[in-house]
């Protein structure tokens, strides 16, 4: 789950025929087909995923930057390509998705659910036109790669060359900590990649390091590196009183084995046998997933933590700044990430992180955080207890260095990927 969504001004997602910016908007170009099957998907669910928030800022800085050139698509829910959206009700639905991740919590289900049926009323599909010329087909999430001979059908009917994001590769480079059909599932992935992509964007070099020994040689085919946008305007003000109060700390991700949590439910129960009541609190923002029995165990049974460390699995954007304002730090003892997004979105919120050394979390948040083994668990004991003290050095260190420091924005990271488009758009066949 990444902290915060990319805000689009609301002129962004109505306007209609708002002019490109940017290079790529000087002179007229292929026509972009970008698929929006992973949000439409969604759209019953109030939990947005890290993927969800990436494909919504995709979707809304292609509108800002190229919509004379931009068309939308996606495959059906039930299956089969769902062909052409029309672009005003795309606009719409963008704007509904925002709205229902930033205050989920006061919204009723049912609500949600009503309006989304409308929306997808609304996106219903329209034929694809006849292609004048090569199309280039832009994809921000894994949503239906599995199906290779799908992929197939949509480019041919699109007679389109395809460009696509990847996130990870761990299902493949640890099979362990996915689901039980998830490394199979994935290979299946990667080899659509690897067959029909004529241009691939990874959002980390780590990424695109695990993912070259699974690709095909091919000459002319670019791959490029984009680490992923985050859109803090301003550092999180912190909550008046908070340092007076019960310290705490963040750990923001869904619960699932790679993400270590139970390093920090180990480390939590240890500090609360020998603080009592004085031990600061962990809370832990995102669903519980998959493989968890330990951890599950842990956060049901353990007397020790009761008290100590809260689950939340359902907080909307709002909120969750809230609970950015008085935090100490964001935890993140990860074994294996495709890029850490919820390292660069704090650190551009002004809030410390002690996370995972591991590369792509270095990519991730740079010389900012303080970087720990995610096996040492006494060295991650030491450092909240340090970082919990109101007069931490350790935190004071960072909040320092994090002066003046600024993330990748989605503006910069999709001049990349729009001179990836550009280059296979020019590629001779």
């Amino acid at each position: 789950m990444a902290l915060k969504p990319f805000r689009a001004p609301a002129q962004m997602l109505f306007s209609k025929g708002l002019p490109g910016t940017g290079r790529h908007s000087r002179r007229a170009r292929r026509p972009i087909v970008f698929d929006l099957s992973r949000l439409l998907s969604r759209a019953y669910h109030l939990t947005p995923t890290g993927i969800d928030r990436v494909e919504y800022a995709y979707a809304v800085e292609l509108l800002k930057r190229v919509p004379d050139r931009l068309r939308f698509a996606a495959v059906h829910p039930a299956g089969g390509y769902y062909g052409r959206l029309e672009i005003g009700a795309v606009r719409q639905f963008l704007a509904f998705t925002q709205a229902r991740w930033q205050t989920r919590g006061e919204a009723q289900a049912e609500a949600v659910r009503a309006q989304a049926i409308r929306h997808l009323f609304a996106l219903r599909p329209r034929a694809v036109p006849v292609p004048l010329g090569q199309r280039v087909y832009l994809q921000a999430s894994p949503h239906h790669l599995e199906d290779g001979k799908l992929v197939r059908s949509i480019l041919q009917t699109e007679r389109a060359r395809f460009v696509n994001l990847v996130h990870d590769v761990i299902p493949l480079a640890y099979p362990e900590f996915a689901r039980a059909n998830g490394a199979a599932l994935h290979t299946r992935r990667i080899r659509t990649i690897d067959r029909f992509a004529d241009g691939i964007v990874a959002n980390s070099q780590a990424t695109l390091d695990e993912l070259q020994p699974h690709l095909t040689p091919r000459a002319g085919r670019p791959t490029r590196v984009a680490h992923l946008g985050c859109e803090w305007s301003d550092p999180v003000p912190m909550i008046d009183g908070e340092g007076s109060e019960r310290p705490y700390f963040l750990c923001i991700g869904t619960i699932e084995p790679r993400k270590n949590h139970l390093l920090l439910l180990n480390v939590w129960r240890r500090m609360a046998e020998n603080m009592g009541e004085t031990a600061p609190r962990l809370i832990l923002v995102g669903r519980r997933g998959w493989e968890n029995e330990n951890v599950i165990d842990l956060l049901e049974r353990s007397v020790a933590l009761r008290g100590h460390v809260v689950e939340q699995p359902d907080v909307d954007d709002r909120q969750l700044t809230r609970l950015l304002g008085g935090a100490r730090a964001v935890l993140l003892p990860s074994f294996a990430e495709g890029y850490g997004m919820p390292v660069a979105e704090a650190l551009a919120a002004g809030v410390p992180v002690i996370c995972s050394d591991i590369s792509a979390l270095r990519e991730a948040g740079g010389d900012m955080p303080d970087y720990l083994d995610p096996l040492d668990g006494i060295g991650w004991l030491r450092t909240i207890l340090d970082y919990a003290s109101p007069v931490s050095a350790m935190r004071a260190a960072q909040c320092e260095r994090m002066r003046g420091w600024s993330p990748m924005s989605w503006a910069r990271h999709m001049d990349i990927v729009l001179d990836v488009v550009e280059a296979v758009a020019d590629q001779r066949r």
